[in-house]
């Protein structure tokens, strides 16, 4: 996909986003990996669920902000580095109940069983060193079976309209997934002063 930021209908790129879903054996692998037009350093994020429940597993991520490693258990353990000011901080947060990783979230969606009208509230564990860390909600507000253009080809879609508790459901986040093969075409993320866009290069 592409990244676009926004503003007053110019778009602007911000990079290039690549991710592989792989399964091997009793594990799905989600490998995301970015490349932004301004830095010269990739941005790497790892996600690690298991199968068939999509229990999370493993999670990471390194960019050139800081490093973060999640690994899933009785007790969610591992550690942040800011790497702007060398503070390492190690993790360990007690749970209960189930979840999903909020890194495999937007995956997750593409799986549901969509259908017009669809809503359903889901709980996914996010850390953030300087926000709510822990089991939070995410919300499909709507689900509409709409048709966009993509790549000058006009495509059925399933609209999806999500918030979440990581912005404290300040931000919309909306996802347009091809009807048929249920993939990702498009994704909105808006916010206050604009927005940002994902768009499938193929």
């Amino acid at each position: 996909m592409i990244w676009y930021m926004v503003n007053d209908s110019t778009e602007t790129k911000i990079g290039d986003v690549q991710t592989q879903i792989r399964k091997e054996e009793d594990f799905i692998y989600l490998i995301t990996s970015i490349d932004l037009e301004q830095s010269a350093y990739r941005w790497i994020d790892s996600t690690v669920v298991r199968t068939p429940n999509l229990e999370p597993f493993y999670h990471s991520s390194y960019n050139q902000q800081r490093d973060l490693v999640l690994e899933f258990g009785n007790k969610i353990t591992g550690y942040h580095f800011d790497k702007q000011t060398e503070q390492k901080t190690e993790i360990a947060e007690e749970t209960s109940g189930s979840f999903f990783d909020s890194n495999f979230y937007p995956e997750l969606i593409s799986l549901l069983p969509l259908k017009h009208g669809f809503q359903r509230t889901i709980a996914i564990f996010d850390y953030k060193p300087k926000a709510v860390t822990g089991v939070l909600t995410a919300t499909i507000k709507n689900t509409e079976k709409t048709t966009i253009t993509h790549n000058g080809v006009l495509k059925e879609v399933w609209k999806v309209v999500t918030t979440d508790d990581i912005s404290n459901n300040a931000t919309i986040i909306t996802y347009f997934f091809d009807r048929k093969t249920r993939k990702k075409l498009l994704q909105e993320v808006g916010f206050k002063n604009g927005k940002m866009i994902f768009k499938a290069v193929d």
